[in-house]
């Protein structure tokens, strides 16, 4: 057992409790977690800034608005619903197309207005918000993915969550829906989380539950060595994000769009560690290397050259000043 911890430390593997008391306590003011935990108020910072996020088609913020919910979607054939203070997938409809008066999920299943109407009142009565607080339901534009991930992915919409600390990526993976995920790319749900290269943007081994493995467990189709379009451009919106949100420590989530691109889907300030296991490398090296050189990297290009030249999958982290 000792000998598994020394070796766990020696990877540089970060541990809940470690990153709760070295990072997010240190890093993250708690005044600023309400920018990112309320996703309406990310999307409005993200346009502010000039920065694309997923379309906004409307929100249900009371009970008796819920009777306007047929009029908003009647435009949209498709569309995502979610808790604004959601966490962990819970919550999230994804409907991708009509039966008549019927709404088909990602997944496959028939929902009735009434049913999607009881899931938006479940949603404001906060059953799928942190804490269990009343929330809203948003209703968005559902993203169309890149054709990159087609063979690699079940009828959902992958993601990339980029972990920036101090303006710097310093890891990154691919969610891939499956079956079991129904669709969403939420690892806690049953999707994949696929390393990536930080240096060069292709994907690596990911992890499925608590296994490592190389092919999609729907497609069959492997899941290495698939380039990650723009990868350069996403390493820059996600260094951005630093002075969007002014926390130290969070991840970035963004989806690739066919059509409009890099799109912002939201930001953590606790993001999960799974991401090594995807990457088969701790985040402890690369962390501290941003602690000892951040001062020196003023700007969002000299961050990102930084990122590629020292985390790539040989993870040559610099050393400390003699």
């Amino acid at each position: 057992m000792f000998d598994r911890i020394r070796k766990l430390r020696e990877a540089g593997v970060l541990g809940i409790n470690r990153r709760n008391a070295d990072y997010t306590l240190v890093y993250n003011p708690r005044r600023l977690y309400p920018l990112v935990d309320d996703k309406l108020q990310t999307k409005r910072l993200a346009l502010e800034a000039g920065m694309a996020v997923p379309e906004l088609y409307g929100v249900i913020s009371h009970e008796y608005e819920i009777k306007r919910l047929p009029e908003m979607l009647a435009p949209h054939a498709s569309f995502v619903v979610k808790p604004a203070h959601g966490s962990g997938g819970n919550g999230i409809v994804v409907i991708t197309g009509r039966m008549r008066k019927m709404y088909r999920k990602a997944g496959g299943l028939l929902l009735s207005p009434d049913e999607l109407a009881y899931h938006v009142s479940n949603t404001l009565s906060g059953l799928y918000s942190l804490g269990g607080y009343p929330d809203q339901a948003i209703i968005e534009y559902r993203v169309q993915f890149d054709p990159v991930f087609e063979a690699i992915s079940y009828q959902g919409v992958p993601d990339i969550r980029i972990i920036v600390f101090l303006g710097v990526p310093v890891l990154a993976m691919v969610r891939l829906p499956t079956r079991a995920s129904e669709g969403k790319a939420n690892l806690h749900q049953g999707a994949l989380g696929v390393g990536v290269d930080i240096a060069t943007g292709r994907t690596l081994t990911a992890v499925w539950g608590n296994d490592t493995i190389d092919e999609h467990p729907d497609t069959g189709n492997p899941v290495n060595d698939v380039a990650v379009p723009g990868w350069d451009d996403l390493l820059r919106l996600a260094s951005r994000c630093c002075e969007l949100t002014a926390l130290g420590y969070q991840g970035v989530d963004i989806v690739l769009d066919r059509e409009r691109g890099p799109l912002i889907l939201e930001i953590n300030a606790r993001p999960g560690l799974n991401i090594q296991i995807a990457n088969r490398t701790g985040l402890l090296h690369r962390l501290h290397a941003v602690e000892r050189h951040h001062r020196e990297l003023r700007d969002v290009e000299a961050r990102v050259a930084f990122a590629k030249a020292h985390f790539s999958h040989g993870d040559r982290v610099p050393a400390a000043p003699a």
